[in-house]
């Protein structure tokens, strides 16, 4: 079996040897363990600093693309490379690289399809409490939107089978992490998380510049990918707020007809919940159409799995080839 640790970096050329150093070379239960290095349009020399640092693959982007799109670019390298399991951890170094036979446990006991590195949010010292309290909850939001138990969810440090890895699709620029997850509840994969320890920081996160921005993008983010896959349960929860609005309104007319016997002061009341009882409908009807949407979504990706799977076994047939000779 093939072991391939990816990491993802953008501007990392100081930060990008060490982390090279500190990764295992060897782990149990792998016959090879290689490094790749997935440079997101690095202007710092990225890219000649892994090599000089002996990362036994460097894939360039030519433009920054964002962590999320590096991330994916990794693991179709990875796929390319024959790797029957992916790890996926930082450049700053941010998690153990000690770790990593920890985190492919699961995997190699056939427990799970993807593994998460748990950091302790709770008790994380170089993180303040209200970036604690802020990942907490995202991460119960994801625990409720995917139906995984992940008690850190925002962890990039994670372990993935080979089918995982062809299963998963990256739609967010951001950050892969939520996005990834709650797709592998709704596709019903094994997702089991791990704790690992964690090294002091280097430098400030580049991704989590400011909270409060990156709190409504990621809330975006769980929205729209929870609408994408269960589009239903979105729609008709929206309607259900709207037409409970309604019905508030049309019981707040009533109310001062009863009580002040002079209707035309209070028909805004009336007005606004049809308002808000058409808002309703378009809802239920918005959702009954992306539910279809959502059908034909899950077929093209049933023929993008297809697709890789054939690509990464010609890939294996190559690679075996090369090995005979």
């Amino acid at each position: 079996m093939k072991l391939v640790i990816q990491i993802p970096a953008w501007d990392e050329a100081e930060q990008i040897g060490s982390a090279l150093a500190e990764l295992p070379r060897r782990v149990p239960g792998f016959a090879s363990v290689e490094t790749l290095v997935v440079d997101d349009g690095s202007t710092d020399g990225t890219s000649e600093a892994a090599r000089r640092a002996g990362a036994d693959h460097v894939v360039r982007l030519p433009i920054h693309r964002g962590l999320a799109f590096a991330w994916r670019a990794g693991l179709d390298a990875a796929l390319c490379l024959g790797a029957d399991v992916i790890v996926s951890t930082d450049a700053d170094r941010q998690y153990a690289a000690a770790d990593v036979e920890t985190l492919v446990a699961p995997l190699l006991r056939g427990e799970a399809e993807i593994v998460v590195g748990d950091r302790g949010m709770a008790t994380k010292k170089d993180f303040s409490p209200g970036k604690r309290l802020t990942q907490q909850f995202g991460s119960w939001v994801v625990r409720r939107a995917s139906g995984t138990d992940v008690p850190d969810a925002t962890s990039g440090f994670r372990a993935l089978t080979r089918e995982a890895a062809l299963r998963l699709n990256v739609f967010s620029r951001m950050t892969y992490t939520l996005e990834t997850l709650i797709q592998a509840g709704h596709k019903e994969m094994a997702v089991a998380s791990v704790p690992v320890r964690t090294n002091p920081p280097v430098r400030t996160s580049r991704l989590i510049r400011r909270t409060s921005n990156y709190v409504l993008v990621q809330g975006a983010n769980i929205l729209r990918i929870t609408a994408l896959y269960k589009p239903l349960p979105v729609f008709f929860s929206c309607a259900a707020l709207l037409s409970a609005a309604g019905l508030g309104l049309v019981g707040r007319y009533v109310f001062f007809v009863i009580t002040d016997h002079n209707p035309a002061g209070h028909i805004q009341s009336l007005l606004l919940a049809a308002v808000l009882f058409v808002a309703s409908v378009v809802c239920v009807l918005s959702g009954l159409l992306a539910d279809l949407i959502s059908i034909n979504r899950t077929l093209l990706e049933e023929l993008v799995l297809e697709k890789r799977r054939r690509e990464s076994g010609k890939r294996d047939e190559e690679i075996s080839a090369e090995d005979r000779a």
